[in-house]
């Protein structure tokens, strides 16, 4: 049998439970296009193979693993494997009908959060994201304003997506057992912005600069950036804290200093 490499931060899902848990909460319907990163030793790829009678991509780097899968799925028409490095994956590639796609996967953790970011850049033709993620790293895509998670990453990604927290995962479902609880979360890119930055990378810059030190208080952490009176002027409190600011907020700021 495949043992999970370290390099690739493997965790393979192995409890039958949470997989079944995991393909009602995607509720994959015929004729859909769904892909799946990094798909092990295949615990989720089968029931939505059964699921679908559209088709299946799935993108494992792993090369050891693809003769395995190849020979689990021999039968398998509608699935197609592509050896690949999904942070270097061009998944329009894949969008060659009117159908959005949908993308599932249980990420490692060393590469989860540049890896969602990459995929963002095709938010135009994904229906939706499906991911098993470190429980922390779900929380701070989840968490709202106030709370001790909420920071750059969830501001960030709230920007694009809608985010839903589904469910924990303990370590025990997958071989090897990890150190940390997992979570799957839910990814909508949105059709519309809610609160459109005038200039993303100012926008980018703003929340960074907000989050460096997370002590210290606006006025200092956007020194250089932004003055008291910018800020005044759009009803923001300068010896307030990053963390207490909705993402509208952020959006304002970025839009008086690109103004």
């Amino acid at each position: 049998m495949h043992k999970a490499r370290k390099r690739f931060g493997q965790n393979f899902l192995h409890d039958s439970h949470v997989i079944d848990k995991i393909i009602s909460s995607i509720a994959p319907k015929p004729d859909q296009h769904l892909v799946e990163i990094g798909p092990g030793r295949g615990a989720i790829t089968e029931p939505l193979l059964e699921a679908t009678d559209g088709h299946l991509d799935v993108i494992e780097l792993d090369r050891d693993l693809i003769p395995i899968l190849r020979a689990q799925f021999f039968n398998a028409q509608a699935l197609t494997i592509h050896e690949a490095d999904a942070m270097q994956f061009d998944f329009a590639a894949l969008h060659t009908d009117e159908r959005p796609l949908r993308l599932v996967g249980n990420l490692p953790y060393n590469i989860s959060t540049p890896l969602m970011f990459h995929l963002l850049s095709y938010a135009p033709i994904i229906q939706d994201m499906h991911f098993m993620l470190q429980k922390e790293v779900v929380e701070r895509l989840c968490a709202a304003p106030g709370e001790k998670a909420y920071g750059r990453l969830g501001i960030m990604m709230q920007y694009q997506c809608q985010t839903r927290y589904l469910f924990t995962v303990p370590p025990g479902s997958f071989d090897p057992a990890p150190k940390v609880d997992s979570a799957i979360v839910r990814l909508e890119p949105r059709k519309e912005i809610k609160h459109p930055a005038n200039d993303f990378a100012t926008f980018e810059k703003v929340v960074k600069a907000a989050f460096a030190q997370r002590r210290k208080t606006l006025r200092n952490n956007l020194k250089g950036i932004v003055n008291d009176e910018q800020l005044t002027s759009i009803d923001v409190d300068p010896s307030a804290r990053a963390e207490t600011l909705s993402i509208k907020t952020f959006v304002d700021i970025a839009n008086v200093i690109s103004e």
